[in-house]
């Protein structure tokens, strides 16, 4: 890689030839050419030299090297103009260091707003923030207003910079941190840089009020355009000074910090009216003629920078237009404003479900390392404040209630069963933060972590099983009437199937599934995930209830006062009731892409070098690292869900009108919410319309329809109810019909209620758990009878 000072030392730009260079460089240069040919034709033919600094790698380097299709420094030798740095440009007197006019810094300076914004969404510096000479060398700079706002940028930039690598959430793709060796302007402080901007600031504040139109004045047209002019470059300072302010006070490890810089983003909130109201006030950008992709303006140089980049294939990096800055700033604003509200949770549930729900948002990589760098301090303590031991054991006790937490327990001051329960939530900190840490990726490396993650939770399962049964036989000694069993296996069970169900449901999302694996992705969901799911859930609930008559019965005891029972909002009803919802939705799409293959809707296709059974395998791998939930296997599918056992066997109307019963009783449940939220409206504007669609097709409306020989329709939002219902519309002609949804998937909410025939769900409260498995009584049990079966189809299932 070429180095920064290797191009300063060319005083002349890219002007010189090779040969001229080498006679103007002290290097001693030697000509190689007749001896490598010598060297070569001592070779037979098909006979290469291996040199062991000579590899692959350099290699192709070398054929890459200085090849205009394949080297991005060479494109400076493809333009006429003369590129000068910005000493060079000085001396030229092609840019102004002083007396800058008020358009010229407008101009400059959302035009450095648009190359920030270029690099935080994953171009390089060189190519972006640095292509502004400005930003090259502030001290230079003899106008103070541009010098303050060059040394904002690089602060922005240098504290933007050290957030996204101390959070670690970026891929090549998201960020790039490599500065190139330019100067950050470390040699200054953030505090006297605010303090320039500020002075700034205060400066152009007092040319607007003395620019101001007075009552009864007649107004001097020139003298308005400078008030507005003026009043632009103090919005642009302000805004500058603002968003550095919020970036310093999120290095700050008090919580205070955080609530300072919610207050100041509404600050530079109110401020992008003003700045895109004048934006037309700056120097516009000229193309340059003699190559016409790169805007040219007063002191900027798109290819100055170029010799710095590494001889790769070139990257040309599109810096965004103005007016699309305004709108990302007022985007980031928002999202910074949620980032600083997750100082308020308090519950390690309601935190996971936070992050899932930014994470929905596809924020930026900024924004997502704001996140994890105010939640885990120093990668030590939540907030700063609180060890995440502690959290663990709170979320433990909000959601089942382990004997071993609770005060009143012989357990809790027993130094054995201590040390089991502080080991094992010891245990859990390094998945959990992992866990936290995965959504702060982007949406498609985020899929590929939770699938390896899941083998960290699978050792954390086997490990809260085995401590399960070694407090329940130290219980049993001392309190022989409560039991210790699957309660921290059944916390750990509750995460492993929301990732489970996570995983798959990004499938939707990343468009990664043909149409043709929709119908065993969601026979997966509804029939086996939710079903695990449903009954952790229960057992959850019930695990509280008995804690809670244990804790009463103690009260009755010490207090001869009859008080009256209050009725109780159940922590999990809420959670449990919205999965309902859901598996009764993912049931329907599963019998209506059966239905469709029947019809002959689904283009399947030839098979040549795989199989639907390899597609499967694929689709699940990840979920053969984990042993509770079982995963399914192929053949175990196609034998659970073959209709041929019936007889006869259920047809595609049949099959309408089940999934029409599933939308029907997903409306129900979500129609008896109280208070409903905006998921569950928005749930429901599909669950609605889908109801009606399988009536129509169990009616026979559209028989004949078939889906176009292109196969051409495609999940939309990521959301795979939302891209069942378009596809249901597509096949039907049904587009007057069509509701707009972007509803992302929800795994906290994701659950079952409803089996298939040959399959049923424990009920609520009665599952029953095998002496050292805690997590067995979980499973579902299976249905052989051929008289179930009957007396499903009887009441309605096909």
């Amino acid at each position: 890689m070429v180095m920064k000072a290797s191009v300063e030392d060319d005083d002349s730009g890219w002007e010189l030839s090779t040969p001229e260079k080498m006679e103007k460089s002290n290097t001693n240069w030697v000509d190689i050419t007749q001896d490598f040919e010598e060297a070569c034709r001592e070779l037979k033919l098909g006979e290469l030299l291996h040199d062991k600094l000579f590899g692959l790698f350099e290699a192709m380097s070398a054929i890459e090297m200085m090849d205009p299709k394949m080297d991005a420094g060479m494109i400076g030798n493809q333009v006429n103009r003369k590129v000068l740095n910005f000493e060079q440009a000085i001396k030229d007197g092609t840019i102004k260091i002083k007396d800058l006019t008020l358009p010229e810094l407008i101009g400059i300076m959302d035009t450095c707003f648009c190359c920030l914004i270029t690099w935080l969404e994953g171009h390089s510096l060189a190519q972006t923030v640095f292509t502004c000479l400005y930003i090259h060398n502030p001290d230079f700079i003899e106008d103070p207003a541009m010098k303050a706002f060059a040394l904002g940028i690089l602060k922005i930039c240098d504290i933007a910079r050290e957030k996204v690598n101390k959070a670690a959430v970026f891929e090549e793709e998201d960020f790039q941190s490599m500065t190139y060796g330019f100067k950050m302007a470390n040699s200054v402080t953030d505090l006297r840089v605010t303090g320039m901007l500020k002075d700034v600031e205060d400066d152009m504040q007092r040319r607007v009020k003395s620019t101001r139109s007075r009552q009864g004045e007649e107004r001097d047209p020139e003298v308005e355009l400078e008030h507005q002019q003026c009043l632009a470059v103090f919005s642009r300072v302000k805004f500058t000074r603002v968003l550095l302010t919020v970036l310093i006070a999120f290095t700050k490890k008090e919580t205070s910090a955080v609530a300072e810089a919610q207050k100041l983003m509404v600050q530079a909130a109110d401020l992008l009216s003003a700045i895109h109201n004048s934006l037309h006030h700056g120097i516009q950008a000229q193309n340059d003629t003699t190559k016409g992709d790169h805007p040219i303006m007063m002191g900027f140089e798109p290819l100055v920078n170029q010799r710095l980049l590494p001889p790769t294939f070139p990257r040309y990096a599109k810096i965004i237009k103005r007016e699309e800055m305004v709108n990302y700033f007022a985007r980031l604003i928002d999202r910074i404003k949620t980032v600083c509200e997750v100082v308020n949770l308090t519950n390690l549930h309601c935190i996971l479900d936070f992050f899932c729900e930014f994470s929905e948002q596809s924020p930026c990589v900024l924004s997502r390392s704001l996140l994890q760098t105010t939640f885990l301090v120093d990668n030590k303590k939540v907030f700063g404040t609180h060890l995440m031991q502690d959290m663990v054991k709170d979320a433990l006790r909000s959601f089942v209630s382990p004997p071993v937490l609770s005060p009143k327990c012989c357990l809790y001051n027993n130094h054995q069963a201590k040390d089991c329960i502080d080991s094992f939530v010891t245990h859990c900190v390094r998945p959990f933060c992992s866990l936290i840490q995965i959504h702060g990726h982007n949406r498609a490396r985020q899929r590929d972590k939770l699938g390896h993650i899941l083998e960290e939770f699978a050792t954390l399962q086997d490990e809260a099983e085995k401590v399960d049964a070694a407090l329940h036989t130290m219980l049993l000694k001392q309190e022989p009437q409560r039991q210790h069993l699957a309660c921290l296996g059944t916390w750990v069970l509750y995460h492993n199937l929301r990732i489970m169900i996570q995983y798959l449901l990004s499938g939707f999302e990343l468009e990664l599934y043909s149409m043709h694996e929709y119908y065993y992705i969601y026979w997966y969901l509804s029939e086996f995930l939710y079903a695990w799911l449903m009954s952790t859930l229960s057992r959850a609930d019930g695990s509280q209830m008995a804690e809670e008559r244990i804790m009463e019965e103690q009260q009755k005891g010490r207090s001869s006062k009859k008080t009256k029972k209050k009725k109780k909002v159940r922590p999990l009803s809420r959670e449990i009731t919205m999965s309902q919802a859901y598996q009764n939705m993912c049931a329907g799409m599963f019998k209506t892409m059966v239905a469709f293959d029947m019809d002959g809707k689904v283009r399947k296709p030839k098979f040549e070098l795989d199989s639907e059974q390899v597609r499967y395998e694929h689709r699940f791998a990840p979920f053969n690292s984990v042993m509770t939930p079982p995963p399914v296997h192929y053949l175990q599918f196609k034998e659970m869900s073959d209709l041929n056992k019936y007889s006869p066997p259920p047809q595609s109307p049949e099959l309408y009108v089940a999934a029409s019963k599933h939308f029907q009783q997903a409306k129900m449940i979500l129609e008896n919410i109280p208070n409903p939220d905006h998921e569950v409206s928005r749930i429901l504007k599909v669950a609605k319309p889908n109801f009606v669609v399988m009536k129509l097709l169990a009616g026979g409306h559209k028989k004949e329809s078939k889906v176009p020989g292109s196969c051409s329709f495609v999940p939309l939002f990521g959301d795979f109810f939302y891209a069942f219902f378009t596809l249901l519309l597509h096949l039907l002609h049904l587009t007057d019909a069509l509701v707009p949804l972007n509803m992302k998937e929800r795994t906290r909410k994701h659950d079952d209620v409803e089996m298939c025939p040959h399959r049923q769900t424990v009920p609520a409260g009665t599952a029953e758990s095998t002496p050292g498995r805690g997590t067995a009584g979980l499973v579902p049990a299976s249905r052989t009878s051929s008289e179930e079966d009957t007396e499903a189809r009887q009441q309605g299932w096909f």
